[in-house]
C-alpha cells in the first residue's frame, strides 16, 4: 500500500455563528469568529489518497488527475466565496473547519475511487498554527 498527497490552496470568509444564539452568545462561544461581517482564511489542503501502484505505470494515480478532482469538486466551489452563503455542499451546516474538512472527504470520496484509489486523510489548515485532519472513518 502506498500513499500520496497532493495539497492545493484556496482563500474563502465565513461566519461561525448559531442564528438560535444572540449575538452576545455567539461572541462567547466563537469570540471574533461570530463578526457579522465574515472574517476570511487561507486555507491549505492536503489530500492523502492510498492504494497499489499500477506496475505499467509506476503511479497510484497521475497527480495531475488527483488535482483536476480535487479542483472540480472543492476549489472551484470555495476559493474566494462566502462559505455560508455560496457552497452548496455546506448549506445548513455550521462552517467549522472540522465540519468543512468533513464535507470535503464527502465531496471527494466517490471521485477518487473512480480513479482506482481510495481517500485516505483530508487535512485543512485554516492558518499557520491551526488545522484539522479528518481520517477514513472506516479504518
Amino acid at each position: 500500500m502506498i500513499y500520496i498527497t497532493r495539497r492545493e490552496r484556496f482563500n474563502a470568509a465565513h461566519r461561525l455563528f448559531l442564528p438560535k444564539y444572540s449575538d452576545e452568545q455567539n461572541l462567547k462561544v466563537f469570540g471574533k469568529c461570530s463578526n457579522p461581517n465574515w472574517h476570511g482564511h487561507n486555507y491549505d489542503l492536503f489530500v492523502t489518497i492510498k492504494g497499489e501502484v499500477n506496475p505499467e505505470t509506476g503511479f497510484l494515480v497521475n497527480l495531475k488527475d488527483l488535482s483536476k478532482i480535487i479542483n472540480q469538486f472543492i476549489i472551484e466551489k470555495l476559493d474566494h466565496k462566502n462559505i455560508n452563503l455560496e457552497v452548496d455542499f455546506m448549506k445548513g451546516k455550521l462552517t467549522s473547519t472540522e465540519n468543512l474538512a468533513i464535507a470535503i472527504w464527502e465531496q471527494l470520496d466517490q471521485p477518487i475511487k473512480d480513479l482506482s484509489a481510495e481517500l485516505h486523510n483530508v487535512k485543512l489548515f485554516e492558518s499557520e498554527n491551526n488545522f484539522v485532519e479528518y481520517m477514513d472513518p472506516n479504518a
